[in-house]
């Protein structure tokens, strides 16, 4: 009871951090020490163990976007273990095994946020690193020892999920599970194809068959066709650059959850739907070029979506423990992180690197 107690006082100052950030637009990371706030009453602090690598650490390490906040701690797929909590939390104590995702505040008061889809906040989102939170500091992310974050915006981990694993699943995993859930995509039985199979992909494969589905991968390689059906699971593969192989599939297709980033045609995979077919976007290519026929004659959809809500972020985890469901990762030291960031770049990854913070960052 008494470490129940001592967990529960707040912290009257702010706490000294070590992390790995990016100084300038070269996104090198090198070894930075900064302040992080006292716990609040509904505040969550949790060491953390390992952070997944996402393509936006790069994006906001290099300055990408133009916007980057230097010095930038990136990292939002994070996962720990709770040391300390806030006066008024009741969900989380000392030692519960949790994680933190792509945002750490909203709003909390408007449509979107009393929806639970608090990613789409209309009022103000707080991004986990490279953003204003409500104190008016920048927001750093999961390349550090610890991180705080309101109760709200923290999940708990089932106590039988390995931690490493778990990391991917708060951005690549809710960022497929989010649309799949939305459009239904669960129903056992039904046809899903694929597009592109990376980190986001890859578990777009594993959701289908963790849903009952039957699935079909798609790729502009054939190097990634033993890994679809063997390691994944999937049912099916395709080389899209082959017409013979996708004209064979013309409308046979429930669904299509698109993971590709790089520029490509969207017509002739609008081709592959049924009638009322869905097609969801979770990559980021430059532009979206279709013509009206593909759509029209088949009253198809297309759907894009972010991450996710924080209910479907919890949801989504017990679903993973439940069934089992595991990333497929590369686990690196925090001293790994900038080649990591080359491999991204160069699609040398299979599936998502992870860092082992609790045992590099010293």
């Amino acid at each position: 009871m008494s470490s129940v107690i001592q967990c529960r006082e707040n912290t009257k100052t702010s706490q000294d951090c070590f992390g790995w950030a990016a100084q300038d637009t070269t996104g090198v990371l090198s070894p930075y020490h900064f302040k992080r706030r006292a716990v609040g009453s509904e505040d969550v602090s949790l060491k953390i163990t390992h952070c997944g690598v996402c393509y936006s650490d790069v994006i906001y390490s290099k300055n990408k976007h133009g916007d980057s906040m230097y010095p930038v701690v990136p990292g939002h797929e994070i996962v720990g273990i709770v040391k300390e909590v806030g006066g008024n939390v009741e969900r989380f104590k000392a030692g519960d095994h949790v994680a933190v995702g792509s945002y750490v505040n909203s709003c909390r008061d408007c449509e979107e946020c009393n929806e639970g889809l608090e990613v789409y906040c209309s009022k103000k989102l707080v991004p986990t690193f490279n953003s204003i939170d409500e104190d008016g500091t920048v927001t750093k992310g999961g390349f550090s020892s610890f991180i705080l974050v309101h109760q709200r915006y923290c999940f708990k981990i089932p106590d039988n999920y390995p931690l490493a694993s778990a990391a991917p699943l708060l951005c690549a995993g809710i960022s497929v599970y989010t649309p799949m859930m939305h459009h239904k995509m669960n129903q056992p039985g039904k046809r899903l194809g694929v597009v592109g199979l990376g980190g986001l992909g890859h578990m777009a494969v594993l959701f289908g068959k963790g849903f009952g589905l039957h699935v079909t991968v798609f790729s502009t390689s054939a190097s990634k066709k033993e890994e679809a059906l063997n390691l994944l699971g999937a049912d099916n593969f395709v080389l899209s650059n082959d017409e013979h192989q996708m004209k064979s599939l013309t409308r046979s297709l429930d669904f299509i959850v698109d993971s590709a980033s790089g520029d490509h045609s969207f017509d002739q995979y609008l081709a592959l739907l049924k009638t009322k077919g869905i097609l969801a976007l979770v990559g980021y290519p430059n532009e979206i070029k279709i013509t009206p026929q593909p759509l029209l004659s088949g009253m198809r959809s297309i759907s894009g979506s972010w991450t996710g809500g924080t209910r479907q972020t919890q949801e989504m985890l017990d679903f993973c423990s439940v069934h089992k469901i595991y990333p497929q990762i590369e686990i690196i030291p925090i001293q790994y992180a900038y080649e990591a960031f080359e491999r991204m770049m160069k699609n040398d990854v299979k599936y998502r690197f992870v860092i082992d913070i609790e045992n590099s960052l010293k």
